[in-house]
């Protein structure tokens, strides 16, 4: 249900290492599901301090403990972590968190903005921002508008061709293109100025 990356594992097994009580293992909970707001929150945990039934995951140096009626939220969830000479990374990719994944029935339109919200938007909340799907023009090309901390931001280039752009057109090929349809000399508070 849950993969968590090797490197993540080696990561939790030296957290956990250095914690002074015994039995200690993660707790993985999800917060506000199935809407926009939705988030994972990492805990360390000791079994049944919750007081709630759990689902126990166990790997090679710790146990993954989730609250029992959780694990429809974390299907297909992926925790790495990705080491860097600053120390590392550390992210939860649950797809299914801000609900469910549209069919392939529905349309070009739904399907965006459900990547939009569920994969790009908390990259983007990290700064305080967020972007929206505006339109699809017949030529497939994909109109956004940028808000928060993105509305206004000097690298919203970068976040929107190496980003945005780039995980769109991996799930999308049809797209041609994608374009920002903010006026960015408006933003009030961008994350950098």
């Amino acid at each position: 249900m849950i993969e968590i990356t090797q490197s993540a594992q080696e990561y939790f097994g030296r957290l956990i290492a250095q914690q002074e009580m015994d039995d200690v293992g993660l707790h993985l909970s999800v917060l506000n599901p199935g809407t926009p707001l939705a988030s994972c929150d990492l805990q360390f945990h000791v079994p049944g301090q919750s007081g709630e039934k759990e689902l126990e995951f166990k790997y090679d140096e710790f146990n993954l403990y989730v609250p029992a009626g959780a694990e429809r939220w974390l299907e297909e969830a992926k925790i790495d972590f990705e080491k860097s000479d600053s120390g590392g990374q550390l992210t939860i990719k649950a797809p299914g968190i801000k609900g469910d994944k549209p069919d392939d029935s529905e349309g070009l339109e739904a399907k965006i903005a459900w990547v939009l919200q569920s994969e790009i938007n908390p990259g983007l909340a990290s700064h305080g921002g967020q972007v929206s799907l505006e339109t699809i023009t017949p030529e497939n090309e994909v109109v956004l508008r940028f808000g928060g901390g993105c509305h206004g931001c000097g690298m919203v280039n970068v976040t929107l061709q190496d980003g945005i752009e780039k995980t769109l057109k991996e799930y999308f090929p049809e797209i041609k293109a994608v374009i920002d349809a903010t006026d960015h000399a408006t933003g009030s508070n961008p994350y950098y100025k």
